[in-house]
């Protein structure tokens, strides 16, 4: 997993479409769902983290441009 587009695929995995038209919301929300996902033992540890990681610095990046 190294990007974005590979966190929103392993959403879909599991029925999770997320687009409010807001970027940073968006992003938001992704790692809200990724977490459940981690706490009900849906997804690896690995998984979670490489998710949790791409999803911050995504944001990161989103914030200072």
């Amino acid at each position: 997993m190294k990007t974005v587009y590979d966190v929103q695929q392993l959403l879909k995995q599991f029925g999770i479409f997320i687009y409010t038209g807001n970027r940073l919301a968006d992003l938001d929300f992704m790692e809200d769902e990724i977490r459940e996902l981690y706490e009900y033992g849906l997804i690896e540890q690995s998984d979670f983290t490489a998710a949790t990681l791409i999803l911050r610095n995504e944001k990161r990046k989103y914030k200072t441009s």
